[in-house]
């Protein structure tokens, strides 16, 4: 092997030595907790995050549609929420490789993705959390989970789920939109309903409240993972304006930021745990957030819909027997909990799994 050869190898075992762990703890500079990211946990989580986009709801409450048979196979949906009205969609399921509920919401329709960044980009529309003095939230994301059919069919589900399996963990999850409606749900899980075992894990989130929030949210939800990807434009939104600290929205600790590292044919992905202030200088904002194609593929998986004609869903007589419709037209499909063939570990629920 010549020299110029060998030095590609030293280089490339070098990268590989700083970037191979897959799981990192890292402790927290300050009195706030600091979650731990699972790398294992995040490939399984994107495909949730994925599926939840799945508009054939036959497939997806049976869960045999194409994107169910990886790494989630096995999970079973308790309670399919989906609110025709504003083109949203939910579920609540159990997963017993995960001793664990799992609730995804799904992100912004491809059709409509464009129209949506830049929105976020000129429109920030803010509303008090209640109950927090100075939080200020996004309007459109808080509306999205609190004042939608998704909310109280989530919430219906998780309290029968816990009833039924006991106090088992709870990870919530949801890309783009979904991941801003999957925090607002975690913290919700967490303040309204008591739940001490909440973790959530997102992907290309956007931002969703100013400073006083996110000191809100992180004593709450302190097991918390934000993933972003590279040049995705999504987490860049709406804008950070560092002269303006208690007006602009931040984002909550913490991020895993996945980049490419190398050159030529020597390049690979590494994670990049970030520090725990939620806006990491050498993380996502290192670089310029401009792109659409980073935004809709996370660790390899497509985080879009397969039909991009607006709010089409598909659905078969099969599921006459577990449907409900509400005035409005919004649809549930609920599944008995005493027909589940899951049994879960509730011996072991304390633990949990680190994101």
């Amino acid at each position: 092997m010549d020299g110029k050869n060998w030095l590609k190898v030293v280089i490339f075992l070098c990268l590989f030595a700083v970037s191979t762990g897959r799981e990192f703890k890292v402790k927290a500079k300050n009195k706030h907790h600091a979650a731990i990211y699972n790398h294992t946990l995040a490939t399984i989580l994107v495909e949730y995050a994925s599926a939840v986009y799945v508009s054939d709801l036959t497939e997806l409450f049976a869960w045999t549609c194409s994107r169910c048979n990886g790494l989630t196979k096995g999970f079973q949906i308790l309670e399919l929420i989906v609110d025709v009205q504003r083109c949203l969609q939910a579920f609540v399921g159990v997963a017993q490789d995960l001793n664990a509920i799992v609730i995804a919401f799904r992100g912004t329709q491809e059709s409509s993705l464009q129209n949506w960044i830049e929105d976020l980009y000129w429109k920030q529309l803010d509303i008090s959390y209640p109950g927090m003095k100075d939080a200020m939230v996004h309007h459109g994301f808080y509306s999205a989970y609190h004042n939608t059919s998704l909310r109280p069919g989530v919430l219906t589900a998780v309290k029968s789920a816990k009833e039924f399996y006991g106090n088992i963990p709870i990870i919530v999850t949801g890309h783009s939109m979904g991941g801003a409606m999957a925090a607002f749900c975690g913290l919700d899980l967490t303040v309204h309903l008591g739940c001490q075992n909440v973790s959530v894990m997102t992907f290309g989130q956007p931002r969703i409240g100013n400073a006083a929030f996110v000191s809100y949210y992180r004593e709450r939800v302190p097991n918390t993972i934000r993933v972003t990807n590279r040049h995705d434009i999504v987490p860049h939104l709406p804008p950070y304006y560092q002269y303006f600290p208690h007006k602009t929205y931040r984002h909550f600790p913490r991020e895993v930021w996945l980049y490419d590292l190398g050159f030529g044919s020597l390049v690979f992905t590494v994670e990049k745990v970030c520090d725990n202030s939620g806006e990491d200088p050498s993380c996502s904002r290192s670089v310029e957030g401009n792109s659409v194609k980073d935004h809709v593929r996370y660790f390899g998986v497509k985080l879009s819909c397969d039909i991009s004609a607006g709010c089409r869903i598909v659905m078969g007589n099969g599921l006459a027997s577990y449907r409900t419709t509400d005035k409005d037209g919004n649809v549930i499909f609920s599944r008995n909990m005493s027909s589940s063939v899951l049994r879960m570990n509730v011996g072991s629920s304390e633990e949990g799994k680190s994101l």
